[in-house]
């Protein structure tokens, strides 16, 4: 019966062609005919490479392929919207520019122009891959629902046809070796005799360009005006063919008239001194242009200074703009190596990466991926001075491109098989602030041409990666001094006390120094008696952390001394405000007096206490606060006595543990208590545990924060 349905299958007309027929090919008609019916004027199918985090541009339509050279290889953890349609499985939309500058800013930067964006996961054999539609400019900021139906349904059948390729091929669809990319529809055929002499009669220019910027038909008044015959203009890009035009802002306009398909306009002086208007009206088979001679005042006159020969294209130079944008959020060493891992290296097509560093006359590799260990065992501490295109590279400021294994082995024959695996690299010098610090080995695992704007964008790209990785060196170094002194600075353990069973626990913030003011220590005052502190200096580098061991330091030396709590903050308000550090404190002391079973609390505006009774009941303990410390010299704080029975359990903590963003204190406060009165008698080491595990759940903070637990208990000898 399967055999019989099958040969049904094939005598249904056109099945055959149906079959041999390349599906890509289909995949772009699919596409290209459902973005001209959704209204959009861009859309771009992406496969999922099979094995790696990254998916490849299989299909481009309404636009050349130069709009989307950064974005040909997208990971999936790229702050893209593709890659979040991935991440999350469900559509994005992006309604215009501020959307976009506040939600991809990375994005934003690299196409600084009005239009609107979807995208949506499709499903494929091998794994997930996206569809995404852009919009005019004039779109509605919010996607319809009969275009959301459209693109999910979009989605649905580019799924189905993705199957049925793979059914037949035996193995997932992938990309090709360059996307397929589908021009606008025919821009209709070249004007009639009379039309053309009509043209010619005007006393303005009428140019024509196709998709990628090419001219197609150029009026002789236009060719006139712009200085050049019209058989020399056809067929060629205006910023390429007319010197003038070369600034990248005027290719700019054009790429902004392209994407969201609303006119644009510029000045340009055609030397010595002919100033021209251009006026750019796009459609989808590309844009009409009417050039006429623009009226600007002496004044007035744009400031636009003949550019250079050859200047950096617009498409470069949005490249450029996208990863400079990416290498500004790392921070350490180890960011800016994931970042190029993970984002940077698959957008070029790379497979492996060295970042090397230049020192004492060796090279050192600070980061690596994808390269086998043999390669980075005989690269790390290889000296400066060997015959190695990296060591040049390194030396000279100068970057080498080996489009294939044996340009590579001709040049630096020593460097045989030490790229096993690979079959192109890009030597990049790391130069930043006017000296080389080492150099980045870009490896691709096929014969790869670097065309000279992939040449000059890699050549930036080492450039930027340097000042990353020094500002990086120079993060990795504040912090380990920082965590030192942070270290040094808190208690490394809690001193055992009989009768009083004590636990504490500390966190960082996720941001800035990953460093804070939060502080606590217990102090053995007596054979029954201790003092407890805990405290949070503002700030959130290694001046707070410096102001926080003095204020434990001033602290302890008071309470050892004898002072009662009002008068251990008083005491140490009056320093600080000596000092004049210019920042400020909150604190809690007390004294426990564990054979009394009471305790004395002063604050100096710091969070209010918890108490939990032995019945399990948990209240907030209304403490009288002060000024913060370090603000009047003069300031007295109110003492508080309480009973404390044994098995109360006293909580202290810091901000950091309560405050979220839109949460009232009071309420935040309140659930805490509640948590407290939830975990019940479980020891205190598992409880400091469960309080700052929720407010690590919160992802990232801001603040830091400290929490100090103590609980009375019948006295004994403690553990030994």
């Amino acid at each position: 019966m399967a055999g019989r349905r099958s040969a049904a299958a094939d005598a249904r007309p056109g099945a055959a062609d149906a079959a041999a027929r390349d599906p890509l090919d289909a995949l772009a008609e699919l596409l290209s005919r459902e973005v001209e019916r959704l209204g959009a004027h861009v859309g771009a199918l992406y496969l999922p490479l099979p094995g790696e985090p990254v998916m490849e541009l299989a299909v481009l339509v309404g636009l050349p392929r130069d709009f989307a050279r950064p974005w040909e290889r997208v990971g999936f953890s790229a702050p893209v919207p593709s890659a979040e349609a991935v991440r999350t499985g469900r559509l994005v939309w992006v309604g215009g520019e501020e959307e976009m500058a506040r939600r991809y800013p990375r994005v934003a930067v690299a196409v600084p122009y009005p239009f609107g964006m979807a995208a949506a996961p499709v499903a494929t054999p091998a794994g997930s891959g996206a569809v995404m539609l852009l919009w005019p400019g004039t779109h509605s900021t919010r996607l319809s629902p009969e275009e959301t139906r459209g693109l999910t349904g979009l989605a649905d059948r580019l799924a189905g046809e993705l199957a049925r390729a793979a059914r037949r091929a035996g193995a997932p669809l992938r990309a090709g070796e360059e996307p397929r990319v589908v021009s606008g529809r025919p821009g209709g055929t070249e004007p009639p005799e009379v039309l053309a002499a009509l043209l010619h009669r005007l006393p303005e220019g009428l140019c024509a360009l196709d998709t990628g910027g090419r001219l197609t038909f150029v009026s002789p008044t236009a060719a006139e005006l712009l200085g050049e015959p019209v058989d020399r203009l056809l067929g060629e890009l205006p910023w390429t063919v007319l010197p003038w035009l070369r600034d990248p802002v005027y290719e700019g306009r054009y790429r902004a008239a392209m994407l969201s398909r609303q006119p644009a306009s510029f000045v340009a002086l055609c030397p010595p001194d002919r100033w021209l208007a251009f006026d750019l009206h796009p459609d989808a088979s590309g844009l009409s242009v009417r050039i006429t001679r623009a009226r600007v005042a002496h004044g007035d006159a744009p400031a636009v200074a003949v550019p250079p020969p050859a200047p950096i294209r617009a498409g470069a130079l949005h490249h450029i703009l996208h990863l400079a944008t990416a290498l500004t959020e790392a921070t350490g060493v180890q960011d800016v190596v994931d970042l190029l891992a993970g984002q940077i290296v698959p957008a070029f097509g790379g497979q492996g990466l060295a970042l090397l560093a230049a020192e004492d006359g060796r090279l050192r590799v600070v980061g690596h991926h994808g390269c086998p260990e043999t390669t980075i065992e005989r690269l790390h501490r290889s000296e400066l001075s060997a015959p190695a295109p990296e060591a040049r590279t390194a030396t000279s400021g100068a970057p080498a491109f080996f489009a294939c294994r044996q340009e590579l082995e001709h040049a630096f024959p020593a460097r045989t098989g030490l790229w096993e695996g690979m079959g192109a690299w890009a030597f990049l010098p790391l130069v930043a602030y006017g000296r080389a610090v080492g150099s980045c080995v870009l490896a691709f695992a096929r014969p790869h041409r670097f065309d000279a704007e992939e040449r000059t964008v890699l050549t930036s790209l080492g450039g930027l990666i340097a000042q990353a990785l020094e500002r990086a060196h120079l993060y990795d170094a504040k912090l380990e001094l920082a965590h030192g002194l942070q270290e040094s600075l808190l208690p490394h353990e809690l001193p055992l006390t009989r009768g009083l069973a004590a636990a504490a626990r500390y966190l960082p913030g996720t941001r800035g120094m990953d460093i804070g003011g939060d502080f606590y220590d217990l102090i053995r005052l007596g054979r029954d008696t201790v003092g407890a502190v805990i405290g949070d200096v503002q700030g959130h580098n290694v001046t707070a952390a410096a102001l926080m061991g003095q204020v434990r330091t001033a602290v302890h030396a008071y309470a050892t001394a004898g002072a009662d709590p009002a008068e251990v903050l008083a005491r140490t308000n009056r320093l600080l405000t000596d000092l004049d550090p210019g920042l400020f404190a909150s604190c809690l002391y007390l004294h426990l007096d564990l054979r009394a079973r009471r305790v004395l609390l002063a604050s100096a505006g710091h969070t209010q206490p918890l108490l939990r009774a032995p019945d399990g009941r948990t209240r907030v303990l209304d403490v009288p606060g002060g000024l913060l410390l370090g603000i009047e010299p003069a300031v007295r704080y109110p003492l508080v006595r309480l009973p404390l029975a044994p098995g109360s359990l006293l909580v202290l903590y810091t901000d950091g543990l309560v405050e979220r963003p839109g949460v009232d204190l009071d309420d935040a406060v309140a659930t805490l208590a509640d948590q407290v009165d939830r975990a019940g008698e479980r020891p205190l080491e598992d409880l400091a545990d469960l309080l700052v595990g929720h407010a690590e759940q919160s992802g990232r903070r801001d603040d830091d924060m400290a929490v100090l637990l103590l609980r009375p208990e019948p006295a004994a000898d403690p553990p030994r």
